[in-house]
């Protein structure tokens, strides 16, 4: 099967799909981005990502590149078309097209718009989830408004390459007070020595994930003590659990910190049993 992207207004094989040179998106990072999960044939929690990406739009000062429920069809279309059961839709969102210059264009500048996804297997993501992942820390260097959801990801991008060179698969940007803020691509948890499940808040410091916000959610429906407070990497590597959050991997155990063991080095109970239910709580969308 042909793999189809959505670019402004047309649905177009990869190879045609192409953006234009002055894009700001392209030059300045001037644009926004969501990224949904689709399982067994549905989107995962696209009302929250769409809310998200209104706020993200409305910091920037961007319109919506056209209506919401115009929007909902095209994610599913593009779903559709490329036969994705389990997998990810992509969202990008930029101002426009316009010469570049630092200030915004013209108000009658269109936002540009693409839409992509791809299929994902899921018992890869079981068999990764059921063995877990290893992180590494890195000092916190990017701008204070990671809240807002947009393309520029440069400082992510490298800490996510030496987490690889360094066997691991994920990088915990660490704040100057040696608080862990969230991950490259992932929010970050851990259940504490007293059985907490601590996350720190979703304030201007990180993005308020989707996948995280749900997880909440799943954690009140079980019964779960959560505390939303920045914690230590010293802390995290005397917890009882650690894991990630994300629409990528929904909860994924964290089994060595820079090299440390959390807890046994093996998965934990509460991060499975989080992952297990995620599902019976998630909104879900019929693509």
């Amino acid at each position: 099967m042909s793999k189809i992207a959505y670019v402004n207004g047309r649905y177009l094989p990869h190879a045609e799909a192409t953006v234009h040179v002055e894009d700001r998106g392209y030059q300045f990072s001037d644009g926004v981005y969501e990224v949904c999960e689709v399982a067994r044939g549905s989107l995962i929690d696209m009302t929250r990502h769409l809310n998200r990406l209104d706020r993200s739009l409305r910091e920037l000062r961007i319109a919506w590149p056209m209506h919401r429920s115009a929007l909902e069809i095209v994610l599913r279309e593009v779903v559709r078309m490329n036969g994705v059961r389990d997998g990810l839709v992509y969202l990008q969102v930029t101002r426009g097209v316009a010469r570049r210059d630092h200030v915004f264009p013209a108000s009658t500048t269109r936002p540009a718009m693409v839409v992509t996804a791809k299929r994902i297997d899921p018992e890869t993501v079981a068999r990764r989830a059921a063995s877990g992942v290893k992180v590494i820390t890195v000092p916190e260097n990017r701008w204070e408004r990671v809240d807002i959801k947009s393309v520029g990801l440069l400082p992510n991008v490298l800490a996510k390459q030496q987490a690889k060179e360094a066997g691991a698969q994920e990088a915990w940007f660490v704040d100057p007070e040696g608080k862990v803020t969230e991950g490259g691509s992932t929010n970050a948890w851990i259940v504490d020595e007293a059985g907490k499940l601590v996350t720190r808040p979703a304030d201007f410091g990180i993005l308020r994930g989707i996948t995280r916000t749900t997880v909440l959610d799943v954690a009140a429906k079980l019964g779960l003590t959560v505390e939303e407070r920045p914690f230590s990497v010293e802390e995290a590597k005397r917890a009882r659990e650690a894991f990630i959050t994300s629409a990528t991997s929904i909860v994924m155990p964290v089994v060595a910190i820079d090299g440390h063991p959390v807890a046994n080095g093996h998965p934990g109970s509460v991060a499975l049993s989080l992952r297990e239910a995620f599902f019976d709580i998630a909104e879900k969308t019929k693509a």
